[in-house]
């Protein structure tokens, strides 16, 4: 479950400059057991139940972290609808199945935590940003899921612009209460391009987005990981080996911007 761990308008902005830090995909072992260790840190102290990131491979899940001097600091995790299903179907499988039927392509972020010691809300932004590019950008859904704890929806409707589309329900995974809500990645992308690229906004604008980059940033971006992706086709092609990560879209480094 998504929860406001630490709560989004309590971290510092971080500095206007140029990032110190790394946006990568979570693939080797090392890193997976650092961001479960980020994970066990930032849920367990609150009572939830042990939240770990999920074990099964699959091309309809991926999961990114902020790195900095080989250090995670942040971690988000993406679920794309499929045959398995999504997350939120557990606790809001009415709700879910209303948006299948208007043929809504869904996901879920899930699993977000930030080291409040170091971390910042343009680390935040940052894998938010890149986890949006893969979902929409790349991917092509339109909506997006999360699951709150009630007591954090203001953050998330005033941060980042999500509404709520169920009434409260128990989340069995964590065994807390949590609320449904969505935002279109169309708004997100009209705030993107608004707001992205000025942090120097963040001490007056009331939301997450100028933390985030810019379009000509999320462009740069979006191409090396496009020309990345067809690296390791073209290897797969070739040898039966991408010689490296296939489904996470390859390492994407934010080094410089």
């Amino acid at each position: 479950m998504l929860v406001s761990d630490p709560r989004i308008d309590l971290l510092p902005d971080g500095v206007a400059g140029p990032r110190r830090f790394k946006i990568k995909s979570t693939e080797s072992e090392e890193r997976r057991g650092m961001v479960n260790s980020l994970l066990k840190n930032r849920y367990g102290w609150r009572g939830y139940r042990d939240v770990s990131l999920p074990t099964d491979s699959s091309v309809y899940k991926f999961t990114l972290s902020a790195v900095e001097e080989d250090a995670v600091i942040g971690t988000i995790t993406v679920s794309f609808d499929s045959p398995s299903r999504l997350s939120a179907d557990d606790a809001f499988g009415p709700e879910v199945a209303v948006l299948r039927s208007q043929g809504r392509r869904l996901c879920e972020f899930a699993r977000l935590a930030v080291d409040p010691t170091v971390g910042t809300k343009r680390v935040l932004a940052a894998l938010f940003h890149v986890a949006v590019i893969v979902a929409h950008r790349i991917r092509g859904h339109d909506l997006l899921l999360i699951e709150v704890n009630p007591r954090h929806v203001r953050y998330y409707e005033r941060m980042l612009g999500f509404t709520v589309i169920s009434e409260e329900r128990l989340n069995k995974h964590v065994n807390a209460p949590a609320v449904l809500l969505s935002v279109e990645f169309s708004h997100i992308l009209q705030q993107i391009g608004r707001f992205g690229g000025q942090p120097e906004l963040m001490s007056t604008e009331r939301s997450l987005y100028p933390g985030f980059f810019s379009l000509r940033e999320e462009a740069a971006i979006l191409s090396r990981m496009q020309a990345k992706q067809r690296l390791a086709d073209r290897r797969l092609m070739d040898t039966g080996h991408p010689d490296g990560p296939h489904t996470d879209q390859g390492a994407t480094d934010m080094l410089g911007f």
